[in-house]
């Protein structure tokens, strides 16, 4: 049984078709692309899978169980959590506090505990040395990691990662691709939408390409790299 699954997955904005019937499924242990121009719909995708929007029509299944209509508090109860393409962190608060709040999502009553995982977690983004100072402080690259600890804090299963390589320097972006490979390495489950192309052929088992809102092609990346779809889409006939 796949980990995720989405069936005819369909979002219209008034007159405007953000998705029309995606298919896909992730498995267990996987750190899977999903590529596509800009307008592609995939961020609506993550929209709609955490739930943060509401399908048109369609069906999403997490862990077997049909997710659509859950709230996004409920979704991450169930293990699922993400990042946003613009980081959305509580900047006037510390770095610690910003990942105590994942680590106490549900359980506020485990304080020592938490604060002990959010240093842990801080240590594995390499963020503990600014644990004291305030998010808005923090460089652009910092604050990506810094929403990937916190998100990492409520214990996904699932972690969804929409663009978290975006503005970062080649030396950044490396240091991005092992920071994926080492969430992987301790049994989560990574969707990430991303445009640094050599760094999602790089790190992705599996690609998922959309284009106007439909999947045009999936594969592993040697497919996707030798796609003739794919290439003239990103370089044009």
């Amino acid at each position: 049984m796949p980990l995720l699954e989405v069936e005819k997955l369909t979002k219209n904005f008034g007159g405007l078709i953000a998705l029309a019937g995606v298919d896909f499924y992730i498995k267990e242990g996987e750190i899977v692309g999903l590529i596509g121009p800009n307008g592609a719909g995939k961020t609506t995708t993550f929209n709609l899978i955490s739930g943060a929007m509401r399908p048109t029509s369609g069906i999403i299944r997490f862990k077997g169980e049909n997710t659509t209509d859950l709230k996004p508090h409920q979704i991450c109860k169930r293990k699922m959590a993400r990042t946003f393409q613009n980081v959305q962190l509580f900047f006037h608060m510390t770095v610690l506090d910003n990942v105590l709040l994942g680590s106490l999502f549900g359980a506020l009553e485990r304080m020592s505990e938490a604060k002990r995982e959010a240093m842990a977690l801080l240590e594995f983004v390499g963020l503990s040395v600014k644990k004291g100072i305030q998010a808005k402080d923090l460089a652009v690259p910092e604050q990506k990691r810094l929403e990937i600890a916190r998100a990492l804090a409520t214990k996904p299963d699932l972690l969804l990662l929409d663009e978290v390589m975006a503005g970062l320097t080649p030396t950044e972006i490396t240091s991005a691709v092992e920071l994926i490979r080492k969430i992987c390495s301790k049994g989560i489950t990574v969707f990430m939408i991303e445009h640094i192309m050599h760094a999602i052929m790089d790190v992705s088992d599996r690609i998922i390409v959309l284009h106007y809102g439909k999947n045009i092609a999936e594969g592993t990346p040697e497919e996707i790299a030798a796609n003739q779809k794919v290439i003239e889409i990103y370089l044009g006939k």
